[in-house]
């Protein structure tokens, strides 16, 4: 039996003053709640973004798989909801695989079927129930329809938070398998298990706690990159969300770089902050200190549950992650829908100093330029530059490169009023040596006691330069600092009319190598 509800909920009315917070280059739902990005694959043509959903509703709740496509990963198509709730289970996170040889037998060598691995959250009642286990599910018409596997669950460890399985091809010394990833949320574990089929899996290994293991571990991902595109230097990234206890508050994705032998992930020195992890340093400025030295996909209030899309042509690796926070997610001032991702972001690995790092670029290939503002070499000393201003149905990609010099404060205003009473502020703090991201001041922030906030991130500059690619949606703003080797991400929302943008220098001179401002339909 198909697990496709037949059709999305009826569309409800926004009112004006929510509509405006639509964004216009990020997915949401046209009129529901979503979290975590799932089963991100591409396949014919098309990136396929699953996601969790409430169909009937815009807060958390009957948590089934959302479907949408997209050609460019900036326009999307919203589907009917693809695995859906049942009396049995919720269907909660997991990963899709194309099952090229047919090891599931779900499909066939010619027309291999798409593979969903996902967390059956069983209910009261039923055989399982209290328990989460992993399950699967499969198309076989280009993951338009869904059927639930009558095996399932295929992975219980009799377990209450046994979730979000990723799971990948690996090719190794023994041949190739399937690899599952995923965690023991309270635990603070990732537990590793290995396949040929899809549906008998075998124990291999498990990691953590490790760095930041206050809260909950969710949302695993593991990959190998080259380190500077050098095909004899590959390392593996280790994903791993947490939630709370991330470096901004609430939720956060952190990372290891190490090796994975088919077997065990072996995490390098330089990715751990701590030999036994945050926590076993206990509440204090400790704590708080190991926390700066985890790795961070983003320091930011807003990007949580990053994953990576499979069969993506070329090898490359593309993430995207939920634009939220667990703190506040059910009470987003928005109507009907509720929640958006990330950008989709494109993934490398850098040495920094020694040690290897993730680079984020954000994926922003499709949209045509509605127009570009080009300003020439600037010299500002305690005084400001106006910026074209927001336009409703919109967004907006502001890249500078700026030489700080003697300058106390290089800093952005977006979404300003007339008197500058509201606006959020992106800066640069020299004598810290951090970029700020402030939304205090940044419009509605009254509907949680936890929204109002700065977030901010070490920065060092590139041979005296602030390089900065700051993409502004409706209600978010996104920052990649230093060619991607810094990223924040917080969610904003403005007052009505609030749209002017602006430089400022204080505190001493700075020199504005580059500045432009593309508008993006």
């Amino acid at each position: 039996m198909s697990s496709s509800l037949d059709a999305l909920p009826e569309t409800a009315t926004a009112s004006a003053g929510t509509a405006r917070f639509r964004p216009a280059i990020h997915f949401t739902a046209r009129d529901t709640w979503l979290n975590d990005p799932n089963g991100l694959v591409y396949y014919g043509g098309l990136y396929h973004l699953f996601f969790q959903n409430n169909p009937y509703g815009s807060v958390w709740g009957n948590m089934s798989w959302g479907h949408a496509t997209s050609t460019d990963l900036l326009h999307w198509t919203e589907h009917p909801v693809a695995i859906a709730c049942d009396e049995a289970e919720d269907v909660f996170s997991g990963s899709m695989v194309v099952d090229h040889g047919n090891a599931s037998g779900f499909g066939t060598a010619d027309e291999p079927a798409l593979v969903a691995i996902y967390t059956s959250a069983f209910k009261a009642g039923s055989e399982h129930s209290g328990t989460q286990a992993q399950s699967l599910a499969y198309s076989t018409d280009a993951g338009m329809t869904w059927r639930k596997y009558e095996g399932n669950p295929v992975l219980t460890r009799n377990s209450e938070h046994f979730r979000d399985p990723k799971v990948f091809r690996y090719e190794g010394d023994f041949g190739a398998c399937w690899i599952m990833v995923a965690v023991e949320a309270q635990q603070q574990k990732v537990v590793f298990y290995r396949s040929d089929n899809l549906k008998t899996w075998d124990f291999l290994s498990d990691f953590g706690p490790a760095n930041a293991d206050q809260g909950e571990w969710e949302c695993p991902d593991l990959f190998p990159l080259p380190v500077d595109g050098d095909p004899d230097n590959i390392k593996w990234v280790l994903i791993v969300n947490v939630n709370p206890g991330a470096v901004a508050g609430g939720s956060g994705g952190q990372y290891f770089i190490g090796q994975f032998d088919g077997v065990r992930f072996v995490p390098d020195a330089g990715s751990l902050a701590a030999p036994s992890g945050v926590s076993a340093l206990g509440d204090s400025a400790a704590a708080a200190a190991a926390l700066q030295q985890c790795l961070w996909l983003d320091w930011g209030r807003d990007c949580y549950a990053s994953v990576s899309f499979s069969n993506v042509p070329d090898g490359r690796r593309i993430i995207i992650g939920w634009m939220n926070n667990w703190d506040y997610a059910n009470q987003l001032p928005t109507a009907p829908w509720r929640s958006s991702m990330t950008l989709a972001r494109a993934v490398r690995l850098t040495a920094v100093n020694g040690s290897v790092r993730v680079v984020q670029e954000p994926v922003l290939g499709g949209p045509a330029a509605d127009e570009q503002t080009t300003f020439g070499l600037l010299e500002l000393r305690d005084s400001a530059v106006r910026l074209p201003d927001a336009v409703p149905g919109n967004a907006q990609v502001i890249e500078a490169e700026i030489l700080p010099g003697d300058a106390e404060h290089v800093a952005f205003h977006l979404f300003g009023n007339e008197d500058g009473s509201s606006e959020t502020v992106l800066s640069y703090n020299s004598a810290t040596g951090r970029l700020i991201l402030d939304r205090r001041r940044s419009g509605d922030t009254e509907f949680h006691p936890k929204f109002a906030s700065a977030e901010s991130a070490p920065l060092v500059l590139d041979n005296g330069a602030l390089k900065l690619q700051i993409v502004v949606d409706h209600c978010s703003v996104e920052v990649f600092a230093q060619d991607g080797k810094v990223v924040l991400t917080d969610l904003v929302f403005p007052e009505q009319g609030s749209a002017g943008n602006r430089l400022a220098v204080t505190g001493g001179p700075a020199t504005v190598r580059t500045l432009t401002v593309t508008t993006l339909r």
